[in-house]
């Protein structure tokens, strides 16, 4: 007997449909299975065959063969299990081949029969209802994570008994689930920037890089307040739309992360890896390869604090996502890509003692302060859209206790204006932030009159920039613009813009 039933693996974060074939016929005694697959795919014979004994049911003395497709895509995972399970099951005539179609499964199993859960069952539920599956079978600890995608009805299996029973009576044991789409979980408290004492300079580019989404750079002392503000950039991010919380949750569903949610993630990442971090720790990779930190990090925030502490092979590795806001890796299996939109905030200190340009406590010779500095390439810098001087605080500033300090709610207030502004600016051009801006399109929403070209002229030559960092500051005074208000770039926009692109210069080329 023949039969076939529907399953799915995540290629990425997206699922690609595999159909899983089986067929018992006359001939010598063995269980095959073929169809380009890994290690823990070939595996799964043995579970089956195992756990069907468990459950009273002996595999016949018959040949018995099982066809994962589509040939070419290799098959990892032990997702596998459940619809190999059902497929040799129905073609045995233990259960109903018509009944099992129309019906995506996925689960592993365990030599009990068990029904075990697997990671990414986000996308594959998603996936399975943009195909247009009616139902999809997924293990019971999966089940509320499913029950988020909207439009498909999910059925639990604990195990084989479950499984079995399903098909002989066609009902299932029903689970009360907050899994909705349009569910929100409560904002979590997060630090203010009421916190934040003094340092007025380096809030405003806070600001304005979250208004605009645009990388930043923090250079001071140990103790000036770098990593405090960091912290508190997640207090002025507005909160994300549907697309975007379900986009973040394959990617934390593919990574196993999303068990302990099991609603859609609400609040944009803060990702702050140690700087003992891998290339492959930051980008993904592995032998089944999963998302790295900076696709962790998608429509939220990458804070890599001690910037100069990180090898350089993995900072290095930032260069192509900043700009192409994806990751691809190419490995033997295939090609995977994972999206890869954040926004950097990194902190460094100028100088290995920290006190650098202030020759009288610096201890460092210009020689280890231009080694020290030069662990960032120009490539880099060139790729980061503000940098700001931190410098220490004043013991006025630290300890005036009458000074209210601007909280959080207000400035994010001001950025979600600015983000309104762009959306209603870009609406239907596929771009969400000033930052995103192709270089074809600066002409046309950064327009300038006479005066501001001679001015930009100026500071372009004078600066001796790049053809990026040019454009750079220019999506920069868009965003300082529509914190304004402004509909044009004016010159004090410009101004401002060009103050953040001006530090790299004083630190990178005068040592």
């Amino acid at each position: 007997m023949y039969s076939i039933v529907s399953t799915a693996i995540v290629h990425g974060i997206e699922s690609i449909p595999v159909q899983v074939e089986a067929d018992v016929s006359t001939g010598m005694p063995v269980f095959e299975m073929v169809g380009f697959l890994g290690a823990e795919v070939k595996e799964a014979k043995e579970r089956v065959r195992t756990a069907l004994k468990n459950e009273g049911y002996f595999l016949p003395a018959k040949r018995i063969t099982v066809n994962l497709s589509p040939a070419g895509l290799r098959k990892t995972g032990s997702g596998f299990d459940l619809p190999i399970t059902v497929a040799v099951m129905a073609a045995l005539g233990i259960i109903p081949a018509e009944q099992t179609r129309g019906i995506l499964y996925v689960g592993e199993i365990g030599l009990n029969g068990k029904v075990q859960p697997v990671r990414g069952i986000l996308p594959i539920v998603f996936g399975a209802a943009e195909q247009g599956f009616s139902r999809c079978m997924v293990p019971k600890e999966n089940y509320k994570e499913a029950c988020i995608v909207p439009g498909i009805e999910v059925i639990p299996a604990a195990d084989l008994k479950e499984v079995i029973s399903f098909f002989q009576t066609g009902k299932w044991e029903k689970i009360k689930s907050n899994g909705e789409l349009n569910q929100i979980t409560e904002m979590k408290k997060q630090p203010d920037f009421a916190e934040l004492h003094g340092q007025p300079f380096l809030k405003r580019a806070c600001e304005v890089a979250v208004s605009g989404m645009h990388n930043l750079l923090m250079v001071g002392p140990p103790g000036a307040g770098k990593t405090m503000a960091a912290k508190r950039i997640p207090s002025i991010l507005p909160p994300m739309d549907e697309g975007e919380q379900m986009e973040l949750s394959k990617i934390y569903s593919v990574c196993g992360l999303f068990e302990e949610k099991q609603l859609l993630l609400s609040e944009r990442p803060f990702r702050a890896p140690h700087h003992t971090i891998t290339p492959q720790g930051l980008t993904g990779g592995g032998g089944v390869p999963k998302p790295g930190e900076i696709s962790l990090a998608h429509h939220g925030v990458l804070f890599l604090d001690e910037l100069t502490e990180f090898k350089k092979e993995s900072i290095e590795t930032l260069r192509q996502p900043l700009e192409e806001k994806y990751v691809r890796l190419v490995r033997a299996g295939g090609t995977y890509q994972y999206p890869a939109d954040f926004m950097l905030v990194a902190a460094m200190n100028p100088c290995a003692c920290g006190n650098y340009p202030d020759m009288q406590k610096c201890t460092c010779s210009r020689g280890e302060i231009r080694r020290y500095l030069g662990r960032i390439s120009k490539p880099l810098l060139d790729r980061i859209d503000l940098c700001v001087e931190v410098p220490r605080l004043s013991y006025e500033e630290l300890s005036s206790p009458g000074k209210k300090e601007e909280n959080s709610a207000e400035i994010r207030k001001r950025v979600k204006a600015a983000w309104e502004l762009q959306r209603e600016r870009y609406d239907g051009t596929g771009i969400y932030y000033n930052s995103q801006m192709p270089a074809e399109c600066i002409e046309e929403y950064c327009a300038l009159d006479k005066k501001k070209k001679a001015y930009l002229k100026q500071i372009y030559i004078k600066l001796n920039l790049s053809a990026r960092a040019y454009h750079k500051i220019l999506k920069v005074a868009r965003t300082v613009a529509d914190l304004d208000g402004s509909r044009e770039v004016e010159l004090e926009h410009l101004n401002e813009a060009v103050c953040y692109r001006s530090l790299d210069k004083k630190f990178w080329e005068q040592t």
